[in-house]
């Protein structure tokens, strides 16, 4: 998923850092509107570590591997708080265990945090939602929020490479291979939205106070 130095031209990456730099300076703004940053922060900080950690996870889907991303995951449950979070996660990828890279973070943090800020208001929409009780429709939207962001970064990965392969490089073979390694990503999209819903309904039970509204869409 994470897109490495070299790939994308000087431009597409300046271009990365500035949607990055609009879309932090946007969600910190939103951060700003909470009553309540400091009870959040511990909630954010440990999705973060979690966010980090889950790159390190490989699942092998033969004939290519794929690891956890948990970008729907982030957004779902921490809004907007998901952006800095995800941003401060591929930074300490890139830098400790090498996934992705340092010119190529801006074009990561966007492809893996607004599909994030998506999740979060697709899982928002529950809220006005007339029908059902209140576990099932939080499950149902958590699992379409928490599998949207991984599905909605993938595509973006799949835009990313195919208009930008470089010339030395056998078009065809870097074709399949990134077919293969999107289609890859479609059970991964449903194991990532049953996990969101599984910890949605937790939280749900145990301290609903954690899935309350962050910031001011």
């Amino acid at each position: 998923m994470h897109l490495p130095d070299g790939l994308l031209s000087a431009p597409v990456c300046l271009g990365g850092y500035g949607l990055t730099g609009l879309a932090t300076w946007y969600s910190l703004r939103q951060i700003q509107r909470d009553p309540d940053v400091s009870r959040n922060m511990p909630k954010a900080s440990l999705l973060t570590a979690a966010f980090f950690v889950a790159s390190s996870i490989h699942i092998p889907i033969p004939p290519t591997s794929v690891h956890l991303v948990l970008n729907g995951l982030l957004g779902t449950v921490l809004g907007y708080y998901a952006f800095p979070a995800i941003l401060i996660g591929l930074l300490f990828q890139a830098v400790i265990l090498g996934h992705g890279g340092m010119t190529v973070l801006g074009v990561n943090a966007v492809m893996m945090g607004v599909p994030a800020l998506v999740a979060y208001h697709v899982f928002q929409l529950q809220r006005f939602c007339p029908w059902g009780s209140d576990r099932p429709r939080l499950g149902i939207f958590a699992f379409v929020a928490g599998a949207l962001g991984l599905g909605l970064a993938a595509l973006i990965f799949f835009a990313l490479v195919m208009t930008n392969i470089p010339a030395a490089m056998d078009a065809q073979a870097e074709r399949t291979a990134v077919y293969g390694l999107t289609l890859a990503h479609i059970p991964v999209m449903l194991i990532e939205g049953g996990f969101t819903a599984m910890l949605v309904l937790f939280l749900h039970q145990v301290k609903p106070d954690l899935l309350g509204h962050h910031g001011t869409p």
